[in-house]
């Protein structure tokens, strides 16, 4: 599974999707978490609706992790199939968390 997380400083998530002018990729497989890359957006400050240039950045994604989304920009995400999670703190720790919730939501009972 591959996660893109927006962060401003490569250390805490603390972007809206649709100003996420850097994103930080994770794959995760067989209970591991590896960095593969960071990935910038040219984000215009005094632009609004800039959502669609940070979904083409990570269509070969699984999950985005922000701290909001706009409707328009979930509903983007939702239709091109990725999940959005809403989350905020340091990056180990909200990965951490969304592999524990992913693990529970898929294990059987």
């Amino acid at each position: 599974m591959r996660i893109a997380v927006a962060s401003s400083n490569g250390e805490e998530v603390d972007l809206h999707f649709g100003r996420a002018s850097k994103l930080l990729i994770y794959d995760y497989s067989d209970g591991k978490m590896e960095f593969v890359e960071e990935r910038t957006v040219d984000i215009a400050e005094s632009d609004k609706h800039q959502w669609r240039k940070v979904l083409d950045s990570i269509m070969d994604c699984d999950v985005v992790i922000a701290i909001q989304v706009g409707l328009k920009g979930k509903m983007g995400i939702e239709d091109a199939g990725l999940k959005f999670v809403a989350d905020e703190g340091p990056v180990g720790e909200v990965l951490e968390r969304w592999v524990r919730h992913f693990e529970f939501m898929n294990s059987t009972i």
